[in-house]
């Protein structure tokens, strides 16, 4: 019995010690991982594409006597500016009003006048979004807005509708970026890549209009003249690889 049991310790002092050393021999692996050169390149990637969505926000501002006054003569140029976006084309959902505000006038009394301010009348203002699919008939929709009554505009922006594709590709043009630089760089270095240790994506820009490239667009003879530009979208990319000597 005596050397069953002995036995059994001898075993079992076998079996720690072979896990102690494999795992000793893991935690050095591990460590050798670790300590092993790498090369950190970072990628940029654009993609530029003509935009095919327009935003437009435009609006009637009327001033009145009284609140009733003007915001009855604001509606009805708003009802006429809405019939003539509907008019061109645009679909009601992509008709948004926005904006709307009334607010009281008064008189600004001279600078050593005593007088308090009177109000005088009140000013309505009312606002409407509108998408824009087609560019086409962008310049034209400008022409007519303004003839049915719109004396405000406050803002025109071009962009994707779907900008998704576009930023996927900047994604892919920032990763071949990085890969070009960390070849160049390995060779000028003397170095071997061995393989692909991180990668991870960085800050990226919505797309946006860098600059207006001319893209003249006249629906008709008296349309506004517009230039829509190109959209740009941006990707960044760090990568990082595991070198060692040639």
């Amino acid at each position: 019995m005596r050397m069953v049991a002995n036995w059994s310790k001898v075993a079992m002092a076998g079996v720690l010690a072979a896990g102690l050393g494999t795992g000793l021999s893991t935690g050095v692996a591990s460590a050798q991982e670790m300590n092993r050169a790498t090369l950190s390149v970072v990628g940029q990637g654009r993609v530029s594409a003509r935009p095919d969505l327009a935003v437009l926000t435009t609006g009637v501002v009327v001033q009145g006597k009284t609140a009733e006054e003007a915001l009855a003569a604001n509606s009805k140029a708003m009802e006429q500016v809405i019939a003539a976006i509907k008019e061109i084309g645009i679909e009601p959902k992509d008709i948004m009003t926005s904006g709307f505000g009334v607010s009281p006038q008064y008189s600004q009394p001279g600078r050593d006048s005593r007088e308090a301010p009177k109000l005088v009348g009140y000013e309505v203002r009312n606002g409407v979004t509108v998408k824009v699919r087609d560019l086409v008939v962008l310049g034209a929709l400008l022409d007519k807005v303004v003839q049915a009554g719109a004396n405000q505009a406050s803002g025109l922006s071009f962009q994707m509708a779907d900008s998704a594709p576009m930023q996927s590709q900047a994604r892919i043009e920032a990763v071949k970026d990085a890969m070009a630089q960390a070849v160049q760089v390995a060779e000028a270095a003397g170095v071997r890549l061995v393989r692909i240790r991180r990668i991870e994506p960085r800050g990226e820009g919505a797309p946006y209009l860098p600059a207006p490239a001319p893209m003249l667009m006249k629906a008709e003879a008296r349309a506004v003249p517009i230039e829509a530009g190109e959209t740009e979208a941006r990707a960044s990319v760090s990568v990082v690889y595991e070198i060692e000597p040639r």
